[in-house]
């Protein structure tokens, strides 16, 4: 039982940044630290991390929330890790060396091989609740073993481990180095079988990769080992995924809502309960398990949401641009049509090569509200089609760097047709982290002090969209036409 002292410590490594963040009982911050983390952009369509600066990154965080905690440390009770979910890596299973850089989840360099398999859909969807692409985790492992020399050795001499990030970030803060897969992280590997909760032996079959290299596959909630920090020894009792921790930052959840969490990439998940529930252009995604059950949602994904912002000012650089946009959605109601494809195009087209396009004779301030609407018109996708497949949600709630913009918060609303709730704290990985790892506790505050964006009559942005939809469809239809 936990008293009203009990401190719980979460680890939230990010594609920015790695964070500690200590939370008391009735959800409050109590200490919070981070270290920053380079992104690395080597080749097209390559995007990595290096793995010992990751690592350092969390150790980082965590010894500066102990120096910032000070005495309190001893109330620390438990400890949960949220990470990047189609992350992976490739380590050495005996001395936790790093074989590969952290390859990251917006990374496709293996989309073509991924294409020559000519996979069936509809079997993959079934089995793992995704669709065959290159984001997720096999056909990343499959190029690692294939390409890069030290992962060929470990592999010959059988001290290979190749899996997700979560699993090499644990094998190396647990003092027993175990080699774990928590549920959320190894299923987006498109290895991994939503319905025996295990690898599948069929799909590594298919993509040619062996059982023995992946860790062996846990519930979210499960005694993973202790860690141990200056003085301290903290069990760490969760592990899962940034967008399925997000879902719980305000507590239980609620099924009248859509939850939308837009950061680097934007997802919008409609819970399900202890149901799988399959949509034909989205994905079926277990969110938290323990021994006994597991919770599913039905959810939508955009690829290019934070990270189409930051391609356009590589593009077209802009000083103050977090303090402008706001200004820039208020004014510009007519921006011109951005066709986003950053990233690759996820639900629910899912084409992994997409070609950007974007008016470059615009100023810049309208072309950074059209990255903007794109995000939006692709979540509205996302919604539309959830709603061929579930009752329409009562709500939408949304968290997230990017839901600091009203401007982007009211053309939801307004294109949905639904009100959007945005909470007071809208970091919300850690938090619900936090709320995982305490037994999810009653007293846990729920989010009455937020702010609602109700939908208004906006014929402009119903014009725009279908517009947008129509240029979308047209280009697809070329591309396929050009591939053909």
């Amino acid at each position: 039982m936990h008293s009203s002292k009990s401190l719980f410590l979460t680890i939230d490594q990010g594609g920015h940044a790695s964070r500690a963040l200590v939370y008391d009982m009735h959800g409050d911050v109590v200490a919070n630290c981070s270290a920053a983390l380079t992104t690395r952009h080597p080749h097209a369509h390559f995007v990595e991390h290096d793995a010992q600066a990751l690592l350092n990154s969390i150790r980082q965080s965590l010894l500066d929330v102990f120096n910032e905690l000070g005495e309190r440390a001893k109330h620390i009770e438990a400890a949960g890790l949220a990470t990047q979910r189609s992350n992976i890596v490739c380590w050495d299973k005996h001395s936790g060396e790093a074989l590969s850089p952290v390859i990251s989840w917006q990374d496709t360099r293996g989309h073509e091989w991924l294409a020559k398999l000519n996979l069936d859909r509809e079997d993959i969807h079934k089995t793992t609740g995704l669709f065959p692409s290159a984001h997720y985790g096999a056909s990343k492992i499959r190029w690692c073993l294939d390409n890069l020399e030290a992962v060929k050795k470990a592999r010959q001499d059988g001290r290979l481990c190749c899996g997700p990030m979560s699993s090499f970030i644990v094998h190396h803060l647990i003092d027993s180095r175990p080699n774990l897969a928590d549920p959320v992280s190894a299923s987006r590997t498109l290895l991994w079988h939503l319905h025996r909760k295990d690898w599948d032996q069929h799909l590594l079959d298919r993509f040619e990769i062996a059982r023995d290299i992946l860790p062996a596959c846990v519930p979210t909630r499960h005694q993973y080992g202790d860690l141990k920090i200056n003085d301290y020894t903290i069990p760490l009792t969760l592990v899962t995924g940034d967008q399925s921790a997000a879902m719980y930052a305000y507590g239980q959840l609620q099924y009248d809502t859509a939850y939308v969490n837009a950061g680097t990439g934007a997802f919008v998940s409609r819970p399900s309960g202890y149901a799988l529930t399959y949509a034909r252009r989205l994905l079926t995604s277990v969110i938290y398990s323990n021994e006994e059950e597991s919770q599913y949602v039905m959810e939508g994904t955009v690829n290019g949401a934070g990270s189409a912002i930051e391609w356009l000012q590589s593009q077209m650089p802009v000083t103050d641009l977090w303090q402008q946009l706001p200004h820039w959605l208020d004014e510009i109601t007519n921006p011109p049509l951005f066709l986003n494809g950053v990233s690759g195009l996820a639900a629910p087209y899912w084409l992994s090569e997409f070609e950007t396009e974007l008016e470059y004779g615009a100023e810049p301030a309208a072309n950074y509200v059209a990255v903007i609407e794109s995000i939006v018109f692709l979540l509205h996708a996302n919604v539309q089609e959830m709603m061929k497949f579930a009752s329409h949600p009562e709500q939408l709630q949304i968290t997230g760097g990017l839901a600091k913009l009203d401007g982007l918060c009211q053309r939801l609303a307004d294109l949905t047709r639904l009100p959007v709730y945005r909470p007071v704290e809208c970091e919300a990985t850690a938090r619900g982290t936090a709320y995982l790892i305490a037994e999810k506790p009653r007293q846990w505050p729920e989010s009455q002090h937020g702010v609602w964006f109700k939908p208004v009559n906006n014929a402009i942005l119903d014009t725009r969209f279908l517009l947008w939809e129509q240029a979308m469809l047209q280009r697809m239809r070329k591309q396929e036409e050009s591939d053909g």
